[in-house]
Formats: structure tokens, C-alpha cells, sequence
């Protein structure tokens, strides 16, 4: 067997034992602790940088997130990844069982720590039954340039042009109403990258209970420049250049009808010159 072939064996096993012990650690632990936690849930379309966001928060002792493996999405833990983890997962009219999906998360939270930290990102779209289910609750959303999220779509699911350019312009639909709900924090890839200091307190304002994040780091989040661990940095413009101008002028047919849900954001379209 050749290197992948390896890992795809071994990694299911591997994955049943991690959530396995920490399932076990966390009941040791969790039970003998006041339950006195705040849910912080990040709200990102995919291939935006959510899982550096996810990263960048676990580095506060004060934060635990329910999955610190792949791309740490709660959707993706035993007991919740057999209905919330399916091909319809984008379908806005399935609802999920929330109380059910609390209670597993539980078993995978360290609720020593104050804040309670979730990312998966069809939530995206699930705001309002996840209101109902979790309080006190938090949000932070977050976006990216959408020519830069196309550019991850096409890239990874071998997806073409327009669909990736529509299904952009459907997350930045949802964010545009998220962005401005209660209790909810706003910045985007860009800020963050670009700024990260200036984020990182904004962060800390919204979430006092959260005394220290690391921007320093080094970051295990996937990216299209290299396997190992990288600096926080900004990938956009090199994603963007990746596009060629054939399938910039399709996405292009698509993002001029929405200049408006465009302009919410600050984005602007990207020309061929």
C-alpha cells in the first residue's frame, strides 16, 4: 500500500479511539465541574478560513472546541455526523434534533472552560433552531472574498464555475442576515489577516471571559501552498490569480447580479484586464 492508501486505512481507526478517550476524559472530568459555560458558535461558509478562526480561538485556555481533528466541525463527531453530515446537509428545509445534538456535543465539550466552541459550517443557514436549543449563546461571523471561496470550491470538489459562483453568493445571502443579529460579532478573512491584532481585540471585547489568543502560531488549516503548519497569512490574491479568465467570466455572470449583496461586504467584482 502506498503512503495514501495507509492513511486512508488507519485513520478511521484512529478517529473511533481519539473520540473515544476523550468521550471517557471528558465524563471523568466534566461531571465533578459547575456548569456555568457561554456556546460560542463560528459562522463561516466553507473554504473561508474557518479553520484557522477554530484554531486561532482554541489557543485561549478559556475556549473548548467540541472537535480538534480535520476541520474541527461538530457535525462531523459519533452520534450527531449520521444525520448532520449527509449529501442534504445544504438543504435549508431539514431540521436537526438540537437538544440531541447538545447533549453529544457535551460529552466532547471541556466545560471546565467557559467558552463552548462549535464551527460547523452549515449553520450557517440553522441559526434559528440553534437559538432555541443553546443559550447563553454567541456568534461570531465570518466571510472571505468570494472570488478566493470559488477558487477553494472549484479547486476541491471539482465543482465548475457557476455553480461554485452561486453558491457563494447563497452563503454571503445567509451572512448578510447573520452579520447583524444579536449577539454576534462580524469581521472577515481579510481583517483578520491583514489585522490580526486589531481583530484579536475586537475578539476579546465580545468575549471578556476570553483573556489571551495566539496569533502567532503556526496554523495547521489546509491550503494550496504546502502540508506543513504556516503563519497566519493572507492567501487571496494568489488563490484569485489561480482562476483563469474563462471561468472568471462565467463566475463574473453570476456576481453582477448581486453588486448590492457585494457592496454589504465592501467586495467588488474583479475584472479580466
Amino acid at each position: 500500500m502506498d503512503n495514501n492508501q495507509i492513511d486512508r486505512f488507519f485513520r478511521p481507526t484512529f478517529y473511533s479511539a481519539y473520540y473515544f478517550f476523550i468521550r471517557l476524559h471528558r465524563k471523568l472530568k466534566n461531571w465533578r465541574v459547575q456548569k456555568d459555560n457561554i456556546y460560542l458558535f463560528i459562522l463561516s461558509p466553507p473554504y473561508c478560513g474557518s479553520t484557522m478562526l477554530s484554531q486561532l480561538l482554541s489557543s485561549s485556555s478559556d475556549v473548548s472546541c467540541n472537535n480538534y481533528l480535520a476541520t474541527r466541525e461538530g457535525q462531523l463527531l459519533p452520534g450527531v455526523r449520521d444525520f448532520m453530515f449527509l449529501k442534504n446537509r445544504w438543504d435549508e428545509s431539514v431540521k436537526y434534533p438540537w437538544a440531541k445534538v447538545l447533549k453529544v456535543w457535551m460529552k466532547y465539550w471541556d466545560v471546565s472552560k467557559k467558552v463552548l466552541l462549535d464551527k460547523s459550517i452549515p449553520n450557517i443557514m440553522r441559526v434559528e433552531g440553534i437559538i432555541e436549543v443553546f443559550d447563553p449563546i454567541r456568534f461570531i461571523c465570518f466571510v472571505r472574498n468570494p472570488y478566493a471561496q470559488v477558487e477553494g470550491i472549484m479547486r476541491r470538489n471539482n465543482q465548475d464555475p457557476r455553480s461554485a459562483a452561486e453558491f457563494a453568493v447563497r452563503c454571503l445571502q445567509y451572512q448578510s442576515i447573520n452579520k447583524v443579529r444579536k449577539d454576534t460579532l462580524f469581521f472577515t478573512y481579510e481583517d483578520l489577516c491583514d489585522n490580526p491584532n486589531k481583530v484579536v481585540g475586537m475578539i476579546l471585547d465580545f468575549l471578556p471571559e476570553v483573556k489571551f489568543l495566539n496569533t502567532s502560531m503556526n496554523f495547521t488549516s489546509h491550503n494550496f501552498k504546502s502540508k506543513k503548519p504556516m503563519k497566519m497569512v493572507n492567501l487571496n490574491k494568489e488563490k484569485i490569480s489561480r482562476i483563469n479568465n474563462a471561468d472568471l467570466a462565467i463566475i463574473n455572470s453570476v456576481f453582477v447580479k448581486y453588486i448590492d449583496l457585494f457592496d454589504v461586504f465592501n467586495y467588488k467584482i474583479i475584472n479580466n484586464e
